[in-house]
């Protein structure tokens, strides 16, 4: 943190960081190695917190929205954080073994395994669009994995920050999970703490700073950033199949998704069919965007301002933009969905990551056309491809990077447990969910171990001698 900065943070504020840091290194160093029964309570503990709680949570999000839908919360919230921690009560054990390794002839008689060790304190930042699943995803992985951890919440989502203090307050004691609350310098003071991991959920920009700030501690670092996740339609599938997959990944949560769709690649000749099909299905999800509980608001005036000015600078530049509602009448800070044709590089709305309900097309003339339009951008997080034949999907996923990728669905790769969620490149670094976030917050540790017998001691100097020389004659070769 900036001189400046520290000076304009309150006192308190430092102060309760370094407190509640220490605390947690101190509690640790008295149980630097939790049991399998300890980490399953910790984790029952936060589902059943859960389950109990979620009337509650669904209350603070919607109130952090002004406007959240209910089941969405349920949807891509609630349900994927019960699910994940019941996921990690159910495999730990497996997780937590130590796993043999072989150990060659020539170092024999050994043996070598890997002992997966906690790491200690754990920084966990969480981004203001699904304010509850991206501090419980990382957290449930942490605690597996046997560790203390200090969540800091987003500064745009007070209510749902305020709630998950007092809720975690009321079942985990502060040295094991914490809540921290604040500005944009409070979070950077967090991430200047010397943790043994922090993971960062959030912008790209925002990750090159806290990986700065990381770096003066030599904290290792998961950033889960984002970018212009793309969706590409065949010459085949049926537009009434990619439609309404793509439109459930880009107007869940109005768009405010990390994973949504940010571009759709679509076949020249079939640019007005999908057109057609992609607001019949919108209609048919949304009748209504005014009153309707289903529809998500943006989550502030600032990121709506943002929105409107992709708009205007993407018609001052020539694009054509259709609104699928344009007779309705606006309503708070529900933005209707749009879509952007004749789009160019240098609209902002092609530069940067979209976050809102606004989906540029970009026609193509074949498949190489496509992945090389692909190619010749950063690595985003998630890549769509919608297609039945078997030797397109392949080719797709072999001439691509990305974080994730579906074949014919969108954002539902980010719910299996068994998969490991991250990005690559510039969409971030690091994985976690499931089994991989054990391992993310855990040291894997090898081990290598001797009893009394010695059989090195036959390489040992001074050397030259004739044993030294046939055990290069027989490993050497």
């Amino acid at each position: 943190m900036t001189a400046d900065a520290a000076r304009l943070l309150p006192p308190s504020a430092l102060d309760d960081l370094a407190v509640q840091f220490s605390a947690q290194r101190q509690a640790f160093a008295g149980n630097p190695m939790p049991s399998l029964e300890q980490r399953r309570q910790w984790l029952k503990t936060l589902r059943e917190l859960l389950v109990a709680q979620q009337q509650a949570l669904i209350a603070a999000i919607n109130e952090d929205f002004s406007g959240r839908s209910a089941d969405e919360t349920r949807l891509a919230e609630l349900m994927p954080s019960i699910q994940g921690v019941r996921h990690s009560e159910r495999h730990l054990k497996q997780w937590m073994k130590e796993s043999p390794r072989k150990v060659g002839l020539a170092f024999q008689p050994a043996s070598a395994k890997v002992v997966y060790q906690p790491l200690g304190v754990i920084g966990i930042i969480v981004p203001w669009n699904y304010p509850l699943f991206l501090a419980m995803g990382p957290l449930t992985g942490a605690l597996a994995a046997g560790n203390r951890v200090m969540l800091k919440l987003s500064e745009a989502t007070p209510a749902t920050g305020l709630l998950l203090k007092k809720l975690l307050a009321s079942v985990f004691p502060e040295d094991l999970v914490s809540v921290t609350l604040g500005e944009a310098d409070v979070g950077e003071a967090f991430s200047r703490l010397p943790f043994d991991h922090l993971l960062f959920t959030g912008a790209t920009s925002i990750g090159r700073h806290v990986m700065l700030a990381a770096a003066q501690n030599l904290t290792p670092v998961t950033l889960e950033l984002g970018g212009k996740s793309p969706a590409i339609i065949s010459n085949t599938v049926p537009l009434v199949d990619a439609a309404e997959r793509i439109a459930f990944g880009k107007t869940m949560n109005a768009g405010q998704t990390c994973v949504a769709p940010d571009y759709v690649l679509v076949p020249r000749d079939r640019m007005d069919d999908f057109v057609s099909a992609y607001r019949t299905v919108v209609h048919g999800f949304y009748p209504t965007l005014a009153n309707n509980p289903d529809y998500s608001a943006i989550i502030n005036l600032r990121h709506l301002a943002r929105l409107e000015s992709y708009l205007s600078d993407a018609r001052d530049k020539g694009a054509t933009i259709i609104d699928l509602y344009p007779q309705e009448p606006r309503q708070g800070r529900r933005m209707p969905p749009h879509l952007l044709l004749q789009v160019s590089d240098e609209m902002r709305v092609m530069q940067d990551e979209i976050f809102g309900p606004l989906l540029p097309l970009v026609p193509y003339d074949h498949l190489d056309q496509a992945l090389q339009y692909i190619n010749q951008r950063p690595r985003p997080l998630a890549l769509y491809y919608f297609g039945y034949d078997r030797a397109e999907q392949q080719k797709v996923l072999e001439q691509t990077h990305s974080g994730g990728a579906c074949l014919n669905d969108t954002l539902l790769h980010v719910a299996q447990d068994d998969l490991p969620f991250g990005g690559v490149g510039p969409s971030g670094m690091g994985h976690y969910h499931g089994h991989e976030g054990f391992l993310t917050f855990s040291k894997a540790k090898a081990v290598f171990a001797k009893q009394r017998f010695n059989a090195a001691r036959l390489i040992y100097p001074p050397y030259g001698k004739s044993l030294l020389k046939l055990v290069f004659k027989l490993f050497i070769r």
